[in-house]
């Protein structure tokens, strides 16, 4: 049988329902908290489990990228090898999906996909759930590791630094601005200087990413004509929401701060502000609402 093919970053509900038993095929459902559908899944799922064996817990930020040895094992034992073509959603529509894509394709692999909508627009469809069943053999992936795509603080404060890059903060812009606590304890209120703020939420309207063309108005909004993009959130979940909002808007230069919010907002000699942010970055607009990201993260986490 011929290998399967992806059309893109984003497939849609009918897309994968006409695919769904091609043996190259691997469905991930990569929900966490409350937007985990423990137990049924779409028929043939497998859990990529973020807050379990895909985190390096041995780092006591939360929902870092764990090393090549442990991921490729994990992998593996999910059904994922090199001829395979992956589809990851979750349960809120795409919110920790998008991180499942981005860890993929920073180990080297690139036949992932997210599912437009997620599970609430597989089942609007009226497409069925599934009890999970155990994965049926473990897989050969084999990692090849993308420097640059998970990027450090350090990383961070020279594309501050850096005229030809912005560095956008996926959380609400209630969190952005220091208004409101954040949800992790001990983290500092604000953001960092020179970030500009595009809630994850923008991006999408009625749980679908947006089309290219507005995608692209969203982030030139915010960045302007900058084509090198760094993206933070409360955790590097949200953030590469972010990465694939941009992916899908053409943009290719991308990295996501692994550490986050979770890291930069803990008390030391990283700076923060307060308020909204400056210059072009402060005219992030758009459908999306902070009420969009609490929906999707009741815990207000990513």
């Amino acid at each position: 049988m011929t290998q399967l093919s992806l059309p893109g970053a984003l497939v849609s509900v009918q897309w994968l329902a006409e695919r769904l038993d091609h043996p190259d095929l691997v469905v991930l459902d990569a929900g966490v908290g409350a937007h985990r559908n423990a137990g049924l899944a779409i028929p043939g799922a497998r859990h990529f489990d973020i807050d379990g064996a895909m985190s390096d817990h041995d780092d006591p930020r939360p929902h870092t990228m764990p090393g090549v040895e442990q991921f490729t094992r994990e992998i593996r034992a999910l059904g994922v090898g090199d001829r395979s073509t992956v589809v990851v959603y979750d349960g809120a529509g795409i919110y920790s999906s998008a991180r499942a894509w981005w860890m993929l394709k920073a180990m080297g692999f690139d036949r992932v996909a997210v599912l437009d909508g997620g599970l609430p627009a597989w089942t609007a469809a009226g497409h069925g759930l599934r009890p999970v069943e155990p994965t049926p053999a473990e897989g050969d992936f084999t990692a090849s590791p993308r420097e640059g795509m998970l990027v450090d603080s350090a990383a961070v404060t020279a594309a501050l630094a850096d005229g030809a890059a912005a560095v956008l903060d996926a959380r609400t812009r209630e969190r952005f601005a220091g208004l409101v606590e954040e949800p992790r304890p001990g983290l500092r209120r604000g953001h960092m200087p020179g970030a500009g703020n595009l809630p994850f939420g923008d991006l999408q309207k009625d749980g679908l990413m947006l089309p290219a063309a507005e995608l692209r108005e969203r982030f030139a909004e915010v960045a302007g004509d900058r084509r090198r993009l760094l993206f933070s959130c409360g955790s590097g979940v949200t953030a590469c929401v972010l990465a694939l909002g941009a992916e899908l808007a053409g943009y290719r230069d991308l990295a996501v701060y692994d550490g986050s919010w979770s890291e930069w907002g803990m008390p030391s000699e990283l700076p923060v502000v307060a308020g909204p942010a400056d210059g072009p970055a402060g005219a992030a607009t758009g459908t999306g609402t902070d009420a969009d990201a609490v929906a999707a993260d009741p815990a207000g986490r990513g």
